[in-house]
């Protein structure tokens, strides 16, 4: 299994989600797309412009405003503050934070290009 995410700008993709959770690429196949490690997980990132066709079955073009979707990552993390104070020395966004409810702490966070993720830190008293 892989996860496949879309950004506007390569390089500026592997810096934030290198920077922010360690992601490390490991093949460049086309000039547009890296493979990266992310902790045993492959992730295919793509270059692809805003304003281009997100599928040919759609008639919604990419955009790299905050967007909702339904389909997001959960990443799980030791350090939560450490995570989210990266997020944004990297550019990314923190959009809210839960300390107390839920099993784990937790934030919601979109890296600079729109596309949101969570992060999910460990239960109290872990470690």
């Amino acid at each position: 299994m892989h996860l496949s995410i879309d950004v506007p700008d390569l390089d500026a993709g592997l810096r934030f989600y290198g920077r922010v959770f360690g992601f490390v690429e490991t093949a460049r196949p086309f000039p547009s797309m890296a493979i990266l490690d992310a902790n045993n997980l492959t992730v295919c990132m793509h270059a692809k412009p805003a304003g281009t066709p997100s599928s040919e079955a759609s008639t919604d073009p990419r955009r790299y405003d905050r967007h909702w979707t339904p389909v997001h990552m959960d990443l799980h993390v030791r350090d939560l503050d450490a995570v989210i104070a990266r997020v944004r020395a990297e550019g990314g966004a923190v959009e809210r934070v839960f300390r107390d409810v839920g099993p784990r702490p937790a934030a919601f966070c979109s890296d600079p290009f729109g596309n949101g993720f969570c992060v999910i830190g460990e239960r109290a008293g872990a470690g």
